[in-house]
């Protein structure tokens, strides 16, 4: 297979080029550094700065990862834009390609498209499938966004696939490489009363989901793409000081998040209890089911 991928640097693009290149599979990738990429990713894999770059590729299938990180600044109205247009302008590059694609006939056979659990905004403690109405905020409105414009690739005959990706957990990166320093500390704690739910998935488990998504020609539209056992934030806190021995008595009033993190508060304070009911559905089987299972791989080695 002729795999493209955008994100193909980041903590899931990256592990999904290795396995790729494992299973012989030609690969390329887009970034906005090609020279850094390619050293990083090595000599058998292309790297341009552009989709629209890799026409004379023709790639057979397109992963698109790329967008900027949502939780690293406070959501002013200048970072909004940002998340909202890197998300919009690599989508649109890739759908671009497919149009080019498919006006020679050679039209990409999938594109499976990142969204994330914001899609459903908050939803306090309902169980959340791929059919449950989302609540309109800010979150929802982006991966709304986000995936309207890959559904745009079907117009020239390519089925795309939507991932809404919960918080993504391994070694080396991830919501892990941000959490893990206070709790090895025994500083760590929950977040507010700690009821919000977090749904999470292990990156071997997401990787694997691209994998099943890129060969089932039967499947398309959204699917949830997180463990079939989320937790609490208090849950999961209770998990993570287990996991690594600490103590874990702390934790950060609602109220100073909001102070210090305005809007962006919401994506720690607020979730959704999301089940992956269409890959379930399907028959995909979860190496890390629940997030105990998950840890003991990252951590108890």
């Amino acid at each position: 297979m002729r795999l493209l991928i955008t994100g193909g640097t980041g903590f899931v693009g990256s592990r999904l080029v290795e396995r790729a290149l494992a299973d012989g599979h030609q690969v390329m990738v887009v970034s906005r550094d090609p020279a850094s990429a390619g050293k990083r990713l090595g000599s058998s894999v292309s790297v341009r700065e552009s989709a629209a770059a890799f026409v004379d590729e023709k790639p057979d299938a397109i992963v698109n990862l790329a967008g900027e990180p949502i939780a690293d600044r406070r959501w002013s109205d200048s970072q909004k834009a940002r998340l909202i247009e890197s998300r919009r302008h690599a989508t649109r590059d890739v759908v671009s390609l497919c149009e080019q694609l498919a006006a020679t006939g050679e039209a990409p056979g999938v594109l499976v498209s990142g969204s994330a659990m914001g899609y459903y905004g908050d939803q306090g403690d309902r169980e959340v499938t791929e059919q449950t109405p989302p609540h309109d905020e800010f979150a929802h409105r982006l991966c709304d966004m986000w995936e309207h414009e890959a559904h745009k690739a079907e117009a020239f005959g390519t089925r795309v696939a939507c991932l809404r990706i919960g918080l993504v957990l391994d070694e080396g990166g991830g919501t892990l490489a941000k959490m893990t320093p206070a709790f090895k500390l025994g500083v760590g704690g929950k977040i507010g009363n700690g009821r919000q739910y977090m749904p999470w998935i292990h990156r071997e488990d997401l990787v694997r989901i691209i994998e099943f998504l890129l060969t089932r020609d039967d499947l398309e539209g959204a699917f949830n793409a997180g463990a079939p056992n989320p937790v609490t934030n208090a849950g999961f806190t209770r998990a993570l000081g287990r996991h690594l021995h600490r103590p874990t008595p702390f934790f950060v009033p609602a109220p100073l998040l909001k102070a210090a993190l305005g809007e962006m508060s919401r994506l720690l304070l607020t979730g959704a209890c999301m089940r992956p009911k269409r890959l379930e559905d399907a028959g995909f089987d979860f190496r890390y089911p629940t997030l105990d299972d998950a840890l003991a791989a990252i951590f108890d080695k």
